[in-house]
């Protein structure tokens, strides 16, 4: 039952991104990951609920890390072409 929850969660979960923000995006990518290894890990150690908690909270916090520099690397892009295309 626990893993049709699940796959139900996650279909919804993805479904539910053709409306969002590349930010948001890449957030509820990074919770939705960190909360299932952090499931599994919590499952090994007796407790996968409050592995799941924990592994979405730092899961969110690498996805927004991984957003900002998404972001920087395309405003570095956006730069150094609009810098090539003035020296023509």
């Amino acid at each position: 039952m626990n893993k049709l929850l699940l796959l139900v969660a996650v279909a919804l979960s993805a479904a539910a991104c053709a409306d969002m923000t590349p930010t948001q995006q890449r957030a509820l990518t990074g919770t939705a990951i960190g909360a299932g290894g952090g499931a599994v890990l919590g499952a090994i150690g007796g407790n996968a609920g409050l592995g799941a908690v924990a592994g979405a909270g730092a899961g969110l916090v690498g996805g927004l890390l991984v957003d900002r520099s998404r972001q920087a690397q395309d405003s570095a892009f956006q730069q150094g072409f609009a810098a090539g295309q003035q020296s023509r």
